[in-house]
């Protein structure tokens, strides 16, 4: 009833059973499937198709152009946009161009761009439009390898293309003639055991680090990838992930080669709800944050309804969450259960699934967890959403629930060409061809990383007595938001330490959450130096706590422990603090901004067990003592102070 999916069509077929690298992967698809559509995209309103000989010959014209600036093998290019078709040409013309290709975030500043292109010696980026071009030049002078940017959309940017002989715009590239015998020397010259692509992902404490993931580690998963999920030939999804995150690059993207699966890219973010009831995608995958939206959409539709049809829904919802329980319990379902299941299907689910389209054989959701009550509300609905486990040192997947092995809050069971164990610390170690060559130009975080074969996941789990893994924390404090954005902390409480000195501790806070936000706290010392300068307090009196102070930072009297707690709670250095964070989230991406802070009335400390003896944060104990204080940042709008409008 449950574990099953519909697999009534045709097979596809995987061509990468017959390649060797990506590039080759591409070419073997575009031989077989010539004129079917590889893709939708909308023009004027209206979905067009790009068949897969009309991919070739652009992806051929960017290689071509690659080619011709002399680009050797396995330099490197980068990609910077949103999804979008150019982004595919570029990948692919890159791959048939025998280069190392790599995708960051539109979202990221100046700064971080500029780190990642110069990090991975990057020769030629393609970009969005001028909002990219700005932040290149930005940092132009540090970019001393970067020799072309081609601009996608040169609209608004005409004044700076004239002016600037490095950047290119696409039509030029496009326009650019496919010289087939060069592609096909190059792609023949490429390593299988080579860097295909790099991705770049957060570590614990400063910069992202590059993962080198080969045509080896992707050809591993393409060739067995109906083992945890069969493509039919009349399958279709819709894109609208990160073409930089390691899932949509992978899974999907290259997914789609190998099976010929066509996708329909979304307009936008936006768009995404909007235009799945126009796609009717067959498959659907997602990090949970779509999910939990629809999920929240459906309960405040409900509360609003008329009480007659509220009691219809809690009685369908009541009826299906019963089945899903029994069946998760491996016990039979009544006849007469499946019977109500079915009416309530019939009078409430079926309509409910009219929003994905009406027509997904099966949903894959991972890079974050999700709620086990929203997967059992789904599954009870009729969606089969399956969770997946994998990561960037992984290839992409590693662990999956799969149809007719599912178990609703583990992330399924390891693949057959992954061997996984649980360390005495409780580490998920992981042993398999998809563990990825280490990361670019940092051998020693690879060497912690990669032990004896072994790949340290960085979360901790446990296995049941069927292979099931669960996850149960971060070993390292990398928070994962809703959306699936690993981010990292540290950097973030650095920008805003640094933003204002009144701030002393900062601790971002958003595992598991749609937006991050902030506990603050105020330096004893600058307390007293900006009561002193507000005339709050004599100078005789900031003499003596400064004096206390520098004879025991970590001394606090009475006296002084009110006085921070006027401080705290005094208007002006509540506004002055929200500036700062202000001022603190120009210099972060956007989604790693706080969107809202409280300012506690004292400073953690090493008495509360909140500091170790080095004055370290100990992030986990803070979680769980100001678990209350940070649910009521995001459920009570009275509480704490706004920052930027979630």
């Amino acid at each position: 009833m449950f574990a099953t999916q519909s697999s009534s069509g045709t097979p596809a077929e995987y061509v990468a059973r017959r390649t060797e690298t990506v590039g080759q992967m591409f070419l073997e698809r575009v031989a077989r499937n010539g004129d079917k559509p590889a893709f939708f995209h909308k023009e004027s309103g209206e979905w067009q198709p790009v068949s897969w000989n009309e991919f070739e010959e652009r992806a051929g014209a960017v290689a071509s152009y690659l080619l011709g600036l002399g680009l050797q093998l396995g330099d490197k290019i980068c990609m910077v946009g949103s999804t979008c078709p150019a982004w595919c040409y570029c990948d692919l013309g890159g791959q048939l161009a025998g280069a190392v290709t790599l995708g960051a975030y539109p979202t990221l500043t100046p700064k971080q761009l500029a780190y990642i292109l110069d990090h991975a010696d990057t020769k030629v980026a393609f970009v969005e439009g001028i909002e990219e071009i700005n932040k290149i030049l930005a940092r132009r002078d540090e970019l001393t390898q970067l020799e072309k940017v081609v601009v996608w959309n040169t609209d608004g940017a005409e004044q700076l293309m004239e002016a600037h002989d490095w950047l290119v715009s696409f039509d030029h590239v496009l326009g650019t003639r496919v010289d087939r015998a060069a592609i096909e020397t190059r792609t023949a010259s490429v390593d299988p055991n080579g860097t295909a692509i790099i991705v770049y992902t957060s570590g614990t404490t400063g910069p992202p680090k590059g993962a080198m993931i080969s045509h080896a580690n992707i050809i591993t998963i393409m060739r067995d990838q109906d083992e945890a999920f069969s493509v039919l030939e009349e399958d279709v999804s819709l894109s609208f992930l990160p073409m930089a995150h390691v899932a949509e690059r992978v899974l999907a993207f290259y997914g789609r080669i190998n099976t010929g699966m066509p996708t329909y890219f979304a307009s936008s973010i936006a768009k995404v709800l909007e235009e799945v009831v126009e796609v009717r995608p067959t498959v659907f995958g997602s990090v949970p944050r779509i999910f939990e939206k629809a999920y929240a959409k459906i309960m405040s539709t409900v509360e609003q309804a008329p009480p007659g049809r509220q009691r219809i829904f809690r009685w369908a919802e009541a009826t299906g969450r019963e089945a899903v329980r029994l069946w998760q319990a491996g016990k039979p379902i009544p006849f007469l259960l499946k019977l109500k299941h079915r009416i309530a299907d019939r009078l409430v689910f079926s309509k409910l699934r009219a929003v994905f389209g009406g027509r997904v054989r099966y949903f894959i959701t991972g890079a974050a967890p999700i709620a086990p009550d929203i997967l059992e509300f789904f599954w009870a609905a009729g969606f089969p959403i399956f969770e997946v486990y994998g990561m960037t040192e992984s290839t992409v997947i590693t662990h999956a629930n799969v149809p007719g092995h599912v178990k609703l809050g583990s992330v399924g069971r390891a693949l057959s060409v992954v061997e996984d164990k649980i360390a005495e610390d409780g580490e998920i170690l992981v042993r398999s061809q998809l563990v990825f060559q280490g990361y670019y130009k940092n051998p020693e975080a690879t060497a912690d990383t990669i032990v004896d074969e072994w790949l340290h996941t960085g979360d901790i789990g446990k296995k049941d007595e069927d292979g099931f893994v669960y996850i149960l924390d971060r070993k390292k404090h990398i928070i994962i938001t809703a959306g699936g954005k690993n981010l990292t902390p540290a950097n973030i409480e650095n920008e805003l330490k640094a933003a204002d000195p009144l701030i002393s501790q900062a601790h971002a806070h958003g595992d598991k959450r749609k937006y991050l936000v902030a506990l603050i706290t105020v330096g004893a010392g600058e307390a007293v130096e900006w009561a002193r300068q507000q005339g709050r307090i004599d100078g005789s009196t900031a003499d003596g706590h400064i004096k206390a102070l520098t004879e025991n930072p970590l001394a606090r009297s009475p006296e002084l422990e009110a006085l921070i707690r006027e401080v705290t709670r005094d208007p002006e250095v509540r506004d002055r603090i929200v500036a700062a964070v202000k001022r603190a989230n120009e210099g972060l991406a956007r989604v790693e901004t706080i969107k809202k802070v409280h300012i506690l009335d004292r400073e953690f400390s090493v008495e509360e067990d909140e500091l170790t003896p080095t004055l370290k944060m100990k992030r986990k104990n803070i979680e769980s003592k100001f678990e209350e204080t940070f649910d009521r940042l995001y459920d009570d709008a009275s509480f704490g102070l706004v920052v930027v409008t979630a």
